[in-house]
């Protein structure tokens, strides 16, 4: 049996559907049309997903590889818009389609009294299209159009509050830093194309052991091997996408888009795009130990570098970004030691309950009218139940406690770091070992400044009458009413992705990471099969989970748990006392290492400095000096010298005449005879 093409076109295009009738006729079909439109889309795309999940894994149906339109041919190269469907790209559809539905859903409640709201919708749905024609393509350009297209609409919905002046900068930030990351990409394609001479992914990688002993001249004496260049390069691409360091300073800025899309872009889908390319690229990669070793080191460094700075933040949702900093680090380590079926596992489980506590925190400040410092929260488990369980639950699952899905998922990538022996897993094993008590730290901080403790707010008397500050804002911590839980559009997603936080892990890890479960689709060399090695310890989830509760992870869970309950809920004070005697190391984690000041005045400066003198010296001086005003001060002088033969006089045209003849003459006596 094979995938019928009407369903997977359906599948891709009924966002984009929706896209065009809330963006074009949006305000024909008014706001309730809009999100109509919109969801059903998603919802034709979710449902169609788990039908084509389900016939790949019960059904029996063939693996679908087939172009359906073909773009251009050139030579030996065509360029063509094709499909590759199999077990690796249907959870990915599933895990995109079902977050994407879930944050329409929750849109209609958070964006209720927005100006932009149609807009907005039709935002999304472009996003969820683009986000599926990057994971559904069979060959690089294709995959090339969904890379690019994920990172412009991300520009458009972290700017979307446009009169914000943080949120153009943070739009501009991490659109100009993904395109340092693409120009890396790019280079990547064309050196599979330069190699291999092909863009389609089946090709290619039957083509990929060729590249074995092939080299890219440099200089006459320094050759790079191939494989390496090409799995390097296209890395480079997926830091800027997935944010990982040094190019991961656009995601925590990107915040200051609504929080739906921080749920959407930063949680399931933009940010987990390079994972699943290094993934698909696992015939490439395999080849070159150096790339991987390289990516493993990249992840590991971010993985607890990156989650030290969410335990200073007093930001809401800046916690929860910098977290999904961390745990993108954990995935890249993951593929760094070839464990990519724990990679992408990770990325499923991860897109759940990321997404939980990102849609979570976004009821939090609907509640708090818009406050999003935790400083000013606080016993808010009374006011809002819904909101804290399910919160709850994916705090557990953040912080890998057994039988949550994120212990599932990270314990085995960091027992495959443990079993790896390539270059760099030392120094990965202590960074995802250590990230553990750190994820934990900034998790239970969160939860407890947030729902537990006392109130650190107040409620203003008469409607809010003096709860204002000049500008017409309210004052930090006073609320013009009490908090209350949100409406059901936006607790209904919260519960419907709390399932999956507490039991997908507990039901898949037996097929997906142990069962050689996508099949084809992930390529590992027999001797760095790490999670060939841990298969062989499995004993089910169950034994799993219990065997979890005597490892170190859990301790290291335990003994953060315990820190952050003694500080914040019996001794508060303590929290200011240990700042100051640390506060070096605070003002290093609150300065974020000063990566961004580098950024600032090595390349914005520098850029503007650069920009100024090519408008001064080149622009100015050589262009329309020298070029410009130049070539016409030439022509002037030219005519002006030439009207001077104009004289008028008719002896000096005679004489003209005569000159010429002669030299005429002589011309065909020295060269003529």
């Amino acid at each position: 049996m094979e995938l019928s093409t009407s369903i997977l076109l359906t599948i891709a295009l009924a966002p984009l559907a929706g896209c065009f009738l809330a963006g074009f006729l949006g305000r024909v079909i008014g706001r309730a049309g809009a999100h109509t439109v919109t969801i059903l889309g998603v919802a034709a795309s979710c449902g169609l997903s788990f039908y084509v999940l389900y016939q790949l894994v019960l059904g029996g149906a063939a693996v679908y590889n087939h172009n359906v339109y073909t773009w251009l041919d050139v030579g030996q190269i065509s360029l063509s818009v094709g499909f590759l469907v199999d077990r690796l790209t249907a959870m990915m559809m599933v895990v995109v389609t079902l977050v994407s539905l879930l944050v329409h859903v929750y849109t209609i409640g958070y964006m209720a009294d927005d100006d932009g709201y149609q807009r907005f919708f039709s935002y999304i749905s472009l996003f969820t299209f683009s986000m599926l024609m990057l994971v559904m393509s069979n060959n690089f350009m294709q995959l090339f159009f969904g890379w690019e297209a994920v990172g412009l609409v991300s520009y458009l919905l972290i700017g979307f509050w446009a009169r914000r002046p943080t949120a153009t900068f943070a739009s501009l930030k991490a659109f100009l830093i993904n395109r340092v990351g693409d120009f890396g990409f790019v280079l990547g394609v064309a050196a599979v194309l330069y190699f291999l001479g092909s863009l389609d992914y089946a090709t290619v990688f039957a083509a990929a052991p060729s590249l074995a002993g092939k080299t890219l001249a440099i200089s006459q004496n320094v050759h790079w091997d191939a494989a390496t260049v090409i799995a390097v390069l296209l890395f480079i691409g997926a830091m800027g996408k997935s944010a990982q360091v040094p190019l991961h300073v656009w995601l925590p800025d990107s915040m200051e888009g609504p929080t739906p899309i921080s749920a959407l872009i930063h949680a399931a889908t933009m940010v987990t795009a390079g994972i699943f390319m290094v993934a698909r690229m696992s015939p490439i990669y395999e080849l070159s130990p150096a790339a991987l070793s390289f990516v493993m080191v990249i992840g590991a460094t971010g993985a607890l570098f990156t989650g030290l700075i969410g335990i200073v933040q007093n930001d809401i949702k800046r916690v929860v970004a910098y977290s999904t900093l961390s745990q993108l680090g954990y995935m890249t380590v993951a593929l760094g030691v070839s464990a990519y079926a724990g990679a992408v596992f990770h990325l499923m489980t991860h897109a759940f309950f990321k997404a939980l506590l990102f849609l979570g925190a976004g009821s939090v400040i609907i509640a708090m009218h818009h406050e999003q410092d935790m400083r000013y929260m606080g016993g808010l488990r009374k006011y809002m139940p819904v909101t804290w369980i399910t919160m709850w639950v994916g705090a557990l699952a953040l912080c890998g406690v057994p039988f949550f899905a994120g212990f599932y998922s990270k314990d085995s990538i960091i027992e495959a770091v443990g079993e790896s022996h390539r270059w760099g897993a030392g120094y990965a094993y202590f960074c995802v070992m250590a990230g553990v008590f750190v994820t934990a730290l900034y998790t239970f901080r969160q939860m407890y400044l947030t729902f537990h403790g006392k109130e650190r707010f107040t409620v203003a008397a008469h409607h809010g009458h003096g709860a204002h500050d000049d500008h017409g804002h309210h004052a930090p911590g006073v609320l013009a009413h009490p908090p209350k839980e949100s409406p059901w559009v936006v607790t209904l997603p919260l519960v419907l992705l709390a399932i999956p936080s507490l039991a997908v892990g507990y039901f898949t890890i037996g097929p997906v990471l142990f069962g050689d479960w996508f099949g084809g689709a992930i390529h590992v060399e027999e001797g760095g099969n790490v999670l060939a090695e841990l298969g062989r310890e499995f004993h089910g989830s169950l034994a799993m989970a219990l065997h979890g509760f005597t490892q170190l992870p859990f301790f290291l869970v335990l003994a953060a748990f315990a820190i952050t309950t003694y500080i914040y809920l019996f001794k508060p004070a303590l929290a200011g006392r240990i700042k100051k005697a640390f506060l070096p190391l605070y003002t290093l984690l609150d300065r974020k290492y000063w990566v961004d000041e580098v950024y600032y005045a090595v390349f914005a400066k520098g850029g503007v400095a650069l920009g100024r003198l090519f408008a001064k010296r080149g622009d100015g001086k050589l262009i329309d000096g020298a070029l410009v005003n130049g070539s016409a001060g030439l022509v002037r002088r030219t005519a002006a010298g030439m009207r001077q033969l104009q004289s008028g006089y008719l002896y000096h045209y005679a004489f003209a005449m005569i000159f010429g003849l002669v030299l005429l003459l002589g011309g065909y006596w020295l060269f003529g005879r």
